[in-house]
């Protein structure tokens, strides 16, 4: 019998990412969740109490309860000397020459692909997943892999993935590629997952 493809899904703890996760266990695959933490709010004057944002520790604990869910194993890195250096640095740099920076995009290639690629080698993983609005599709003429909106067009998070390299798209899926966000929390409900959304 053929061994399943193992895939590490970033999980924020979110509807999205929790959703992507779930699919492709669905599916078949061998999954891995990660989360990574990418600042200490109280080194930036905030509570670790309030902590409910994106990579908080509200969702980090959301995300270990999807995964345990699931069934599936969950790791959580600290990122944020990477992310202060490659993200906070270049964000105050920029906006301090005049320019209107966008530290999405250079977060999603420097530190989320880069660091869940280096994960996922680290463990054996062919792909790495997330739970983004978007859509790969392949272009026959160059051969190259063509980022483009999800079917979602209201969610859509392509223009926030643009400076992904392509070798990093090539080993990347995005399950909700083909849904809508109503689609995305009527499958958690089925799913009975632990996620506000």
């Amino acid at each position: 019998m053929k061994e399943p493809t193992r895939v590490i899904v970033g999980m924020s703890g979110g509807l999205d990412s929790s959703v992507a996760a779930a699919l492709l266990v669905e599916a078949g695959y061998e999954v891995i969740g990660i989360t990574i933490k990418t600042y200490r709010y109280e080194d930036v004057g905030g509570a670790v109490s309030s902590e409910t944002s994106c990579c908080s520790l509200d969702g980090i604990n959301d995300a270990r309860r999807v995964a345990s869910r699931l069934g599936i194993p969950h790791y959580v890195y600290d990122f944020t000397e990477p992310f202060g250096r490659e993200i906070i640095d270049y964000f105050t740099e920029s906006y301090l020459a005049g320019d209107t920076p966008n530290p999405c995009v250079m977060c999603n290639r420097t530190i989320k692909w880069a660091e869940m690629l280096r994960r996922a080698d680290a463990l054996g993983a062919s792909f790495v997943a997330t739970g983004h609005y978007a859509r790969l599709r392949r272009d026959n003429d160059s051969g190259r892999l063509v980022l483009s909106r999800g079917r979602d067009t209201s969610k859509d998070q392509s223009y926030a993935l643009w400076a992904v390299s392509q070798e990093s798209l090539e080993r990347t899926l995005f399950p909700l590629s083909e849904l809508t966000k109503p689609e995305t929390r009527a499958i958690a409900e089925r799913m009975n997952l632990p996620v506000a959304g």
